[in-house]
């Protein structure tokens, strides 16, 4: 888009959509960039039946927790992935969006992503932010997500929906499955503490067909949000 392109969407009262995703591992069968690849599908698909825009998508996020034991992993401090998003939102706003929507693909975004819209709120009383991540967008999306495991990373549900957008990059026959080891467990742990893979769920069992079906709803259920999000106005006190 061009900035007079921007502008006029930002007058028309579009609503600024910004994917975060993540570059790290997802097993000897994903691409490191899963994350990111499926928050920005879907919020461009999403963005394209409701008119709004879609910013760059940020392609890196907080993934700590898979410490350095597989190599592909780049992440950030959370502290400097809410310094990042908030510089993103600040900027946003001065473009003239007055709504901001973060669509996350990555599960331990959601603290700095979350602190990120905490300073933006205190800082731009007018901008009005939302959080939200792919995978619990509906209660129906939640539970379809983790049918194979709770504290699920490069399962079923995420292998399948790369096979339907992105065959090439997905390795079939070097899918292994894991069950997920935090089940009714009270602390937190990092991944190589759970996983000898990387995995956490039954990969193997995924399709195409399952995936289209998945991306389907995520990106019917994001547009419907962002629908709801641009007719919005703030309550009458």
């Amino acid at each position: 888009m061009t900035m007079d392109e921007i502008g006029e969407a930002a007058a028309a009262g579009a609503v600024a959509v910004l994917p975060v995703g993540a570059t790290e591992q997802h097993g000897a069968h994903l691409p490191t960039g899963t994350d990111t690849l499926l928050a920005d599908h879907v919020a461009e698909a999403a963005a394209e039946r409701t008119g709004d825009v879609v910013l760059p998508a940020f392609a890196y996020g907080c993934s700590l927790g898979h410490t350095d034991r597989w190599p592909g992993t780049l992440s950030l401090h959370p502290a400097t992935m809410t310094a990042a998003v908030v510089e993103v939102g600040r900027w946003t706003h001065a473009s003239g969006f007055c709504k901001l929507v973060i669509v996350n693909g990555h599960a331990t975004n959601g603290p700095p992503c979350q602190s990120a819209i905490l300073q933006l709120r205190h800082e731009l009383p007018d901008l009005r932010p939302r959080f939200v991540s792919i995978f619990d967008l509906t209660p129906a999306i939640a539970e379809r997500y983790t049918e194979d495991a709770p504290d699920f990373h490069a399962n079923e549900a995420e292998t399948s929906m790369l096979l339907h957008l992105a065959e090439s990059q997905v390795r079939p026959d070097r899918a292994v499955d894991e069950p997920d080891r935090t089940v009714d467990r009270v602390l937190s742990y990092p991944m190589p503490a759970v996983t000898a893979s990387g995995v956490v769920g039954t990969p193997s069992t995924a399709s195409a067909e399952r995936g289209a079906e998945l991306v389907e709803q995520l990106t019917e259920a994001l547009a419907d949000l962002l629908r709801r999000a641009r007719a919005e106005h703030d309550p009458d006190l």
